[in-house]
């Protein structure tokens, strides 16, 4: 299930939002990095408390394709080369490209409403932690979906995740919780129509 035995293009083929998503990130930290204009595209996307507070509803989105620096980005992508696969193929593309948003979105709300005023944020991993809630609902309810040594993978990824998230600077705590949340909300409407990943 969490096992990439794909090449480039079988991957690209099998999994086209996972792949899409993956190219943002790439591109959009190369624009902010090496482009003129990079600090104004961060500027505009990044998670803000206080312009979300002024009417700038789009940073409830936006920061969960963008990434302080390449570290950061490699390892939220590299984590959702692991994670996003297989469920990209269980719920269905549009399915799963709904779910990631929205637990992003629901992360991004939820740090809107929890941190201070003059908080800023950015990164994948709000939305990351909404597919952990996913499975983790499969773990729980939904064993026809996940086998005990994939479940047992889930649950220990999820474990040291969280460990990560209260132990480590500049992690965005709030966002990784309500994603984790917002994954485990949604789970139940997603994993409906779901096929088993073999």
């Amino acid at each position: 299930m969490f096992i990439r035995n794909e090449n480039f293009r079988s991957f690209i083929h099998h999994y086209p939002i996972v792949t899409t998503i993956l190219v943002i990130h790439f591109a959009l930290w190369v624009i902010i990095s090496f482009l003129p204009f990079g600090e104004q595209v961060l500027v505009l996307g990044v998670g803000s408390n206080y312009d979300v507070h002024n009417g700038e509803y789009w940073r409830v989105l936006t920061p969960i394709f963008l990434h302080s620096s390449f570290g950061h980005m490699l390892f939220n992508s590299f984590s959702f080369i692991l994670f996003g696969p297989a469920l990209e193929k269980m719920l269905g593309k549009f399915t799963f490209l709904c779910a990631y948003l929205l637990s992003g979105i629901f992360a991004n709300i939820g740090t809107y409403f929890v941190a201070p005023i003059n908080y800023y944020h950015l990164g994948s991993s709000s939305a990351i932690f909404g597919l952990f809630g996913i499975y983790l609902y499969m773990v729980i309810y939904r064993k026809d979906l996940i086998d005990r040594m994939n479940a047992q993978i889930v649950i220990s990824i999820l474990v040291i995740g969280l460990v990560m998230t209260f132990f480590r600077a500049n992690v965005n705590i709030y966002a990784h919780i309500f994603g984790l949340l917002g994954g485990l909300a949604l789970a139940p409407i997603v994993l409906r129509n779901a096929k088993r990943f073999y």
